[in-house]
């Protein structure tokens, strides 16, 4: 796996006054490739100069002045880094222990460090104690004392002012971004056109607590009475399969790294809209050493997570989460026309050789080829 470093910076606070105070915590990670990081610094360096002068990059010093926000956004859409973020809905949280900061940060604080901790196991991750910043102090505290090596080993956790920290700098303008774009109190008519320039950036959007409605469909695209069966089963399945893989080797951290894309797509685009591979791929391929080729996305990440029972739509124009029954006749229809096809081709070699031995040699007689052989014989009739 490719060293990365990691900064993280909040947003919100554990208030429940959400008149007053807001409706969302954030916590954004910045994901840096650790060879390219003088780099990025750089960059980030010249961005601060031109924006901010002598100050930090803070999304607080920009506040409501969306046209400043979206020029610095498009700077920093040229920079190579990848944002991971943990979006909490406090209106959506009951129970009046969340209402005590305490037990508040500790369920954020497990939440944050296992989703950051399965998918990047060896992550020197860089955040800001000081100020406001009550959250990543009682988040280092929590590493400090839970943190086990010997499962994650060669992961590190440091913690860095943010004048001395250009990413954290960075984390702190993501962190306020996504808040113009979740929270109640901030969103606006340019929210949409910030998530369209996080986009491209956006590796991961984890939502707490998890939530799906399939009655958030607009009814005039119902297919058929069985869509709504078809959406919860797709959705379900995909977290339950995100909750309970740990992430301890490549293949399956490719693969929770897919799902959760699929989910921010699915949340993020309107439900119909296919995403290619070849985006996956590159979002894929931020923190890998070795390029995950097209082949490899098809069978060790699709492939494999349809072995298990996720459920993924595909067409000639990429994947999504099915919602309808019409994503599923796509997906099958998809197949058909490559099956088929192969079946057809198989059978002609096979005709070939029985004629040329004059019926002598069959090569799906062999023990290996004696299920296929069936299903050819089943479609030709």
């Amino acid at each position: 796996m490719k060293q990365v470093v990691a900064f993280a910076d909040e947003f919100g606070n554990n208030s429940f006054d959400f008149k007053e105070q807001g409706s969302h915590f954030i916590v954004a990670s910045v994901i840096i490739n650790k060879d390219e990081l003088k780099t990025v610094n750089q960059q980030l360096e010249e961005i601060r100069k031109k924006f901010f002068q002598t100050g930090e990059i803070k999304s607080n010093k920009v506040k409501y002045n969306h046209k400043r926000r979206i020029l610095i956004l498009k700077e920093l859409s040229k920079i190579n880094y990848s944002v991971y973020a943990v979006v909490v809905d406090k209106s959506k949280l009951f129970g009046e222990g969340f209402r005590y900061k305490k037990s508040f940060y500790k369920y954020l604080n497990g939440i944050l460090y296992k989703e950051l901790y399965r998918t990047f196991p060896q992550l020197e991750l860089k955040v800001d104690e000081h100020g406001g910043n009550d959250f990543m102090r009682s988040f280092k505290k929590y590493v400090e004392k839970n943190h086990i090596r010997s499962l994650f080993s060669g992961s590190e956790f440091y913690v860095r002012k943010s004048h001395n920290e250009l990413g954290v700098q960075l984390a702190d303008f993501m962190a306020g971004t996504l808040g113009y774009i979740f929270d109640a109190l901030k969103k606006s008519d340019q929210s949409d056109n910030f998530r369209q320039l996080l986009q491209s950036k956006l590796i991961s959007l984890n939502y707490f607590p998890k939530k799906f409605d399939p009655k958030e469909l607009n009814e005039n695209d119902i297919f058929s009475e069985y869509d709504e069966t078809i959406s919860t089963l797709s959705i379900n399945r995909v977290n339950d399969f995100i909750e309970k893989t740990t992430g301890s080797n490549q293949d399956d951290r490719d693969r929770l790294n897919f799902l959760k894309l699929l989910l921010l797509f699915h949340q993020s685009n309107h439900h119909k809209k296919y995403t290619t591979s070849h985006e996956f791929i590159n979002h894929l391929n931020v923190n890998r050493e070795k390029r995950i080729s097209k082949e490899q996305f098809g069978s060790k990440i699709v492939g494999a997570l349809r072995d298990k029972g996720i459920l993924i739509a595909s067409s000639r124009d990429g994947y999504k989460i099915p919602t309808t029954a019409i994503d599923m006749k796509r997906f099958i229809n998809h197949g058909k026309s490559i099956i088929l096809p192969m079946l057809r081709r198989i059978e002609e070699c096979r005709n070939a050789i029985l004629l040329a031995t004059t019926n002598e040699y069959d090569i799906l007689e062999e023990n290996e080829f004696r299920k296929l052989k069936k299903i050819i014989e089943s479609v030709r009739q």
